[in-house]
């Protein structure tokens, strides 16, 4: 399965990633209109974190065995069989952020306003996620687990 990979030794906490995640999910795809018309602002589903010289993306690994998955009360959340994508559904999740507690990774992000979360889903739409392709250092890599990583 392709996944997301990071190479943190090349980002330069510029935050594209975040910025073009929440456009991709906005209702508009356009960068003006989902920053400063669309309310409330959808949350990207990957965040930079940074500690001194050092910053590293940080979203869903898409694991093997997601414990996010195992801790969902209502179902939500669950692995993909035929992509191995840890998928939402949004229609069943009820924003109790059992699987914020339980990710491992801390790549779930509740959205209270919503009542829901928000996660990575590889924008299952695209041949390669937003964030990814709009990387300009390449410090995320979309491609098969053990390439590129």
């Amino acid at each position: 399965m392709k996944r997301v990979h990071v190479r943190e030794e090349v980002c330069v906490t510029c935050r594209r990633c975040e910025v073009y995640c929440t456009v991709e999910h906005s209702l508009s795809r356009d960068i003006i209109k989902a920053y400063k018309k669309e309310r409330p602002r959808l949350l990207a589903r990957v965040r930079v974190q940074e500690r001194g010289a050092l910053s590293v993306p940080v979203l869903c690994r898409h694991c093997d065995e997601p414990s996010c998955v195992f801790a969902c009360l209502t179902g939500a959340l669950r692995k993909d069989p035929e992509t191995g994508a840890v998928v939402l559904d949004g229609e069943r999740c009820v924003g109790c952020w059992t699987c914020v507690l339980f990710c491992p990774h801390g790549a779930i992000t509740p959205d209270p306003q919503r009542h829901i979360i928000a996660k990575c889903d590889l924008c299952s739409h695209l041949p390669v996620p937003a964030c990814v392709a709009n990387c300009p250092n390449e410090a995320l890599v979309f491609a098969e687990e053990g390439v590129g990583a």
